[in-house]
């Protein structure tokens, strides 16, 4: 009754000297297909600040962890410029490199880190289960570090300019634009937060809006109207960005006439919002409406085991700081979880 199965499995298990922590992996071939189980202490979904920083926790807390950092590693911070309110760097240090380090400190305490994208997951129960192409692992615990994503506006130059004049985050950048003139694109909550930060530096600031008004609430508007840096270009959407080395203008298409015109400026701050990723947890964790993993206590999601960290629920501040501070708070919850509650 066994035979279209035709299963060889082969099995190593690792015990840590005091015997209560685990890894298993297993090599099974099903139905001719080479597929890999293993089962982990924590697994970490996400490899930016938060996730790298839990991993950091959990490692040198004896607990086994994989990292699945995705075919992209390392999170918006691999898009990120000259990064100068990290702590313990007084000269700045650019963002891909502060990943590096982060990922060779992992790397040095044990860490696995896995450079795949995960398909799918069930975590209806003990021990979850995610699926990262033909591996299907295992995890006594589940940290969700997958971030969020600046909505970007899909130009060819766009990519190519990033860090060069184009940025997602004012916060971050806005002292590389002191005295100079700079472009906000969009109209809602976000595009004027940014246009305000930039303001304190800036010497103009243009926010340009698809339509003739905001999508912001009554009071960003009031202050944004009020700031003498801050102008407005409406009806107007960026169809291109141009230069080479560094932004030098805009190309503006008039939404109601199709008019294509050009604007000098020496950046572009992208300004239309985020999207968190959390697509492969719909209808597994509790989500807010705009795709946001709803937690409690800092960490804990609707499910109890499975723990949230940095921007995929912190839709406030968004900075690398404070993912990583999130990162560390989801990985001591896992161990106190992982103690009261062993398989």
């Amino acid at each position: 009754m066994f035979s279209s199965l035709a299963a060889v499995c082969s099995v190593l298990i690792e015990l840590t000297p005091s015997g209560k922590r685990f890894k298993v992996t297993a090599l099974s071939i099903v139905r001719g297909k080479r597929v890999t189980f293993t089962v982990y202490d924590v697994i970490i979904i996400g490899s930016g600040p938060a996730g790298l920083t839990a991993a950091i926790y959990t490692s040198r807390a004896k607990f086994t962890t994989l990292v699945i950092g995705g075919l992209s590693w390392g999170g918006q911070l691999m898009l990120t410029g000259l990064v100068e309110n990290f702590p313990g760097f007084p000269d700045g240090i650019f963002g891909p490199e502060l990943m590096s380090r982060m990922r060779r400190q992992c790397e040095k305490l044990g860490v696995q880190i896995l450079f795949e994208d995960v398909t799918a997951v069930d975590v209806s129960h003990r021990p979850f289960k995610i699926n990262v192409g033909d591996k299907s692992l295992e995890a006594r615990a589940l940290i969700v570090a997958t971030g969020a994503s600046a909505k970007m506006l899909g130009l060819p130059a766009e990519r190519r300019l990033v860090g060069k004049g184009v940025s997602y985050c004012a916060t971050c950048d806005a002292p590389f634009f002191r005295d100079k003139k700079v472009v906000v694109v969009g109209g809602g909550d976000t595009a004027l937060d940014e246009a305000l930060a930039l303001a304190s530096y800036a010497r103009e600031v243009i926010v340009v809006h698809r339509r003739d008004q905001l999508r912001a609430c009554k009071l960003l508007q009031e202050r944004a109207f009020a700031d003498n840096k801050i102008s407005f270009i409406w009806n107007r959407v960026v169809e291109d960005i141009l230069g080479e080395g560094r932004v030098e203008a805009v190309k503006l298409k008039n939404t109601l006439t199709g008019e294509v015109s050009t604007m000098p400026t020496d950046g572009v701050f992208v300004a239309i919002g985020y999207k968190p990723n959390t697509d492969v947890f719909k209808g597994q964790v509790q989500l807010d409406d705009y795709g946001y993993i709803v937690v409690k206590d800092e960490t804990k999601t609707s499910l109890e085991g499975v723990f949230a960290a940095g921007d995929n629920h912190d839709f406030r501040y968004k900075q690398a700081i404070t993912a990583a501070g999130s990162g560390a708070k989801a990985a001591l919850d896992v161990a106190k979880y992982l103690i009261e509650h062993p398989l």
